[in-house]
């Protein structure tokens, strides 16, 4: 057998990659997959309880199971592209959530009743559109 180096071989053949490399999603299209994921989910999901209560470096190691992060960090798309695991901090990195946003979306303590995938998914995309930001605006308006 005849063994050449890769450059020789490029010479000869076209080369391709066995998987094209994938570009990195923007935060909006990582925003939205995980809103699109949310939206299929049709079970209860486990909000985190009490973030508020947790210091800034202890909050982010906090996690649970069957939560909006943990369904975001089954999807492989998103492991593929840079979720690293399924904690509060994860969640903040990956999606460019900041502490606020993340404490409005993910805790128990803004959802009277059952935290459901929908109303995840809802509440991800206003913030994604700004709607967040104009409603406070006009609240507290001066």
């Amino acid at each position: 057998m005849l063994h050449q180096s890769l450059d020789e071989l490029r010479l000869k053949a076209d080369i391709v990659p066995l998987q094209a490399e994938r570009k990195a999603l923007t935060r909006a299209e990582r925003r939205e997959r995980w809103a699109l994921l949310l939206d299929r989910h049709d079970a209860p999901l486990v909000p985190f309880l009490r973030i508020e209560t947790y210091s800034k470096v202890a909050r982010g190691a906090l996690r649970v199971d069957q939560g909006p992060v943990a369904l975001a960090y089954d999807d492989a798309v998103l492991r593929a592209d840079g979720l690293a695991g399924d904690t509060f901090g994860d969640a903040c990195n990956y999606f460019e959530l900041s502490q606020g946003l993340a404490h409005r979306l993910l805790c128990d303590c803004h959802y009277r009743g059952t935290m459901t995938g929908p109303k995840v998914a809802a509440r991800l995309r206003a913030a994604e559109n700004g709607i967040f930001r104009h409603v406070l605006n006009w609240v507290f308006r001066q």
